[in-house]
């Protein structure tokens, strides 16, 4: 059965740190990309970040570049989100996602991913 599972995610001040984890089971990253995507009370769900597994291959949306970094680790079957420079806009539900697809610009689209975590809450606040 293939699942992802989220962890991680939580309360912070501004300016601080989290690092959210999703663990695959039921098949292997290999050959897969995986992306991080949140969605924010009201608004569509976006694409944060995406790594493609067999070469590292990665893409970051403007607003996160230069603050939070996208990684694998294909021994443990998990990828990592590392979120520095926490902002009140980065307020979000935020999911894991696996796309057995290609990497190109389709992957900043949802409808392009297999499988879907079930989010987990990330909350910057003073």
């Amino acid at each position: 059965q293939v699942q992802l599972v989220e962890s991680g995610g939580g309360l912070v001040q501004p300016g601080g740190s989290l690092r959210l984890s999703c663990a695959a089971s039921g098949f292997t990253l290999d050959y897969y990309i995986m992306g991080w995507f949140r969605q924010a009370p009201g608004k569509e769900r976006e694409v944060v970040s995406c790594i493609r597994s067999n070469d590292e291959s990665t893409y970051y949306t403007n607003t996160v570049k230069g603050r939070f970094t996208i990684s694998i680790d294909n021994a443990k079957n998990t990828v990592y989100l590392e979120m520095n420079s926490l902002k009140p806009e980065d307020t979000a539900v935020y999911y894991c996602a696996a796309s057995s697809g290609t990497w190109g610009p389709w992957i900043i689209k949802r409808s392009s991913y297999n499988y879907w975590g079930q989010g987990i809450q990330v909350t910057v606040s003073s």
